[in-house]
């Protein structure tokens, strides 16, 4: 009897202590994945996208409707989801910007909590990777064919120096994160960033990937043949499609082989047709080159399943913003509009969270490290300014927010400096148009505007209403709380003016 109450008792404990055990914790993010080609958030191009990988997640987990970047542009929003801060706090105001070593990241809490650490992919922040035991990154960007990688025996700060290695960067990168995974203990908890590059433009594909959709003739977004940005009310140029016609008929003039499927020729001057023409290369090019991401999501799932792994770890898959895939007539990001400030996100764990569900709060990428370290039973520091939102996660929210605030530091002529709010059925812009002295600005100032959006009857924000009596109670109200939310973030760099 003795020897089978002390067998129970051992059981017990071991149980107990499975159960105390701390998920491991997967993130996965793409670069401009944005969710009009993820496929489970709908929209005209969900039959054409492969997303096996996305979808396990989804069937498994839950996914977010609502989450945004603060600053929709790729070295901000990195910066952001590593340090819980907004760009004026963390200092990453724009592309050319660099993340301090110094500067406090989930990495480093993590490790100092007994997490094995890494980050394998894209980095983009210049400097050293801190807080992770192991790194193997791309110089800046990347190659997306037989692309070098930096670690810390051949590291250097910028965009040079690596080790050439042979083959696609997301299936090198996918297969480098299940190396680092097959090497550490399975006696302490993970956390593992795998990055890739893809979707970043000039949007390539492996060979396998040479004849999905081939002959497909995309549909397109009703908001691509918006020539004329004054008839929806926007003052601003944007960056249009035709840019990408430009550089493929530059390149191939000059037998450069930066983008796939060259060379490109056109045999109309019709700029409706142009633009047709344009839109269904970019987004064939788009889809095949996300379809690299989601072959190694499905590689590194079923190694988690093979390995035991999967039901003690939580697994996020997410890109760094969204991006503009012909709406407006639009290419690229950086702007507050939905596809582009937009960040598809689903999570899965097991253990805990509940299958095919979805929720509608409003979330930001800032909020992104908070979460993780509560599912890591860790608290966060003072210097982070999101919340976890895993009660969201669970159906439990009762402190739902009822803003976001968002900022746009990098400014340019044809895509001006701006700042925002959005609520649940608004949204109102301030595009003030001054670069504020800032690294990688355009000098020239532009003529400050308002945009105001009803996301109700105008999802797509093809028509904005900021000169509709109708609107004026809202849009007053929307202004006053824009200071409210810039203040609460600590944003205290140009005064709001009246309407």
């Amino acid at each position: 009897m003795k020897k089978i109450a002390l067998f129970i008792i051992i059981v017990l404990l071991s149980s107990n202590d499975k159960n105390n055990q701390k998920p491991n914790i997967v993130f996965i993010m793409s670069d401009d994945h944005t969710s009009q080609a993820w496929g489970i958030y709908g929209g005209i191009l969900r039959d054409y996208v492969k997303n096996d990988g996305i979808k396990r997640l989804a069937n498994n987990g839950t996914v977010l409707n609502n989450l945004f970047c603060t600053n929709s542009i790729c070295v901000p929003s990195r910066a952001s989801i590593l340090t819980g801060k907004y760009s004026h706090i963390n200092g990453v105001y724009n592309l050319p910007d660099a993340l301090s070593p110094d500067s406090l990241n989930i990495a480093k809490i993590l490790k100092e909590n007994g997490y094995q650490t890494s980050i394998i992919g894209k980095w983009h922040l210049k400097k050293e990777p801190s807080g992770f035991d192991y790194y193997k990154v791309l110089p800046g960007q990347g190659l997306y064919h037989d692309p070098y990688f930096k670690t810390v025996e051949n590291w250097e700060d910028g965009y040079s120096g690596g080790k050439k290695e042979k083959g696609f960067s997301a299936d090198i990168i996918g297969d480098s994160s299940i190396e680092w995974l097959s090497n550490i203990s399975r006696d302490k908890p993970f956390f593992m960033m795998t990055h890739f590059k893809a979707t970043h433009e000039p949007f390539d594909y492996p060979e396998r990937h040479n004849n999905l959709n081939k002959d497909v003739v995309f549909p397109e977004p009703q908001s691509l043949y918006e020539f004329d940005s004054n008839e929806s009310g926007r003052k601003h140029i944007g960056q249009i499609v035709e840019n990408l016609t430009e550089r493929w008929l530059n390149d191939t003039s000059k037998n450069i082989n930066r983008y796939p499927g060259m060379p490109f020729t056109l045999n109309t001057e019709n700029k409706k047709e142009i633009r047709s023409i344009t839109y269904q290369k970019f987004v064939r090019d788009f889809i095949r080159s996300g379809a690299s991401i989601d072959d190694n999501i499905v590689k590194l799932l079923d190694y988690l399943e093979k390995e035991n792994l999967i039901e003690n770890t939580v697994i996020i898959y997410t890109s760094d913003q969204g991006y503009f895939l012909g709406e407006h007539g639009y290419m690229d990001k950086r702007w507050f509009y939905e596809e582009s400030a937009r960040m598809p996100f689903v999570i899965s764990y097991p253990n805990e969270i509940p299958k095919n569900n979805r929720i509608d709060d409003l979330v930001t990428n800032v909020d992104i490290p908070s979460l993780i370290l509560d599912y890591a039973g860790i608290e966060k520091p003072e210097s982070f300014q999101g919340s976890s939102f895993r009660n969201a996660i669970l159906n439990e929210n009762k402190d739902e927010k009822e803003y976001i605030y968002y900022r746009y530091w990098q400014h340019d002529v044809k895509r001006p400096a701006h700042l925002g709010i959005r609520s649940k059925k608004h949204k109102l812009i301030y595009v003030y148009g001054d670069g504020l002295n800032k690294s990688g600005v355009n000098k020239i100032k532009t003529k400050p505007t308002w945009e105001f959006y009803d996301l109700v009857n105008d999802p797509f924000e093809n028509s904005n209403e900021i000169n509709n009596p109708n609107y004026k109670s809202i849009i007053t109200n929307l202004r006053n709380q824009l200071i409210i939310e810039k203040r609460k973030v600590k944003d205290y760099e140009l005064e709001i003016p009246a309407i």
